[in-house]
């Protein structure tokens, strides 16, 4: 009989290392039946400590994400000895810009003009303050659109309505500091996720249509992986499979 992820004796890293082989083993099983490329997995690990970045970065992990600056700046820090890439996924208030350029390679959640400037703005002012320090410059960064699959939604959790999705695109590929990536969205809730990220599929050649490089699509959690993958999504977002359940709130 096989343990289950995190039974056998070993502690943290290896309850990670379990929980993180049954992942890329999904993410194998679902690459291979749909013939497509594995998508990149970004671990996300929210309200989980910095001490678990490291054993994730131990364990081979180099894409991690977080939806909280204050939470994702400092674990930043805590790990910059690591090889990693930061991927900002939460909603993000233009007021926080400033600090999410400094540690984030890409941000997921691009979903308004306004935010769009900030960002932009922010990155060259980072590149300033290191050209006067004598450090390298910073990367253009990576920005998806967000977009917002739910057309009954009536809430602001986030994501641009599809017929915005063009401007945000060009808007992006227009500043030199970022670089458009792709698209981003989840699946609604009582959607089925497969048509649900079909469809963004489809939105997302309007973004390749202003960048052909524009060919990220950062769909897919963990419940509905398989049909994020097999919708042809180039990035996961994965949090609980790998972690495990959230820890208390203290």
């Amino acid at each position: 009989m096989t343990d289950a992820p995190g039974s056998r004796s070993g502690g943290r890293p290896a309850e990670l290392q379990d929980r993180l082989a049954a992942v890329r083993q999904r993410i194998a099983a679902a690459s291979a039946e749909a013939a497509l490329p594995e998508p990149t997995l970004i671990v996300v690990t929210k309200f989980f400590p910095a001490s678990d970045v490291r054993i994730l970065a131990g364990l081979g992990v180099r894409d991690v994400g977080e939806n909280r600056n204050q939470e994702a700046a400092a674990k930043a820090d805590e790990t910059a000895d690591c090889v990693l890439r930061w991927h900002f996924i939460g909603q993000l208030q233009t007021n926080k810009a400033k600090s999410v350029v400094r540690y984030a390679d890409a941000v997921h959640s691009v979903d308004r003009a306004a935010l769009v400037g900030a960002l932009a703005k922010a990155r060259a002012t980072e590149n300033e303050h290191r050209d006067q320090r004598g450090e390298r410059p910073l990367d253009p960064l990576s920005c998806f659109v967000q977009i917002n699959l739910d057309d009954a939604a009536t809430d602001t959790r986030g994501g641009a309505p599809p017929g915005q999705v063009e401007d945000l695109a060009v808007r992006i590929a227009g500043a030199p500091e970022l670089a458009l990536a792709g698209v981003m969205a989840v699946a609604p809730l009582g959607v089925d996720p497969l048509a649900a990220f079909q469809r963004l599929g489809d939105l997302a050649a309007t973004v390749r249509s202003v960048d052909s490089r524009a060919t990220g699509m950062s769909a897919g959690m963990s419940a509905d992986l398989e049909a994020a993958i097999t919708a042809g999504a180039t990035h996961l977002r994965i949090g609980s499979d790998v972690l495990g359940p959230r820890p208390p709130l203290r």
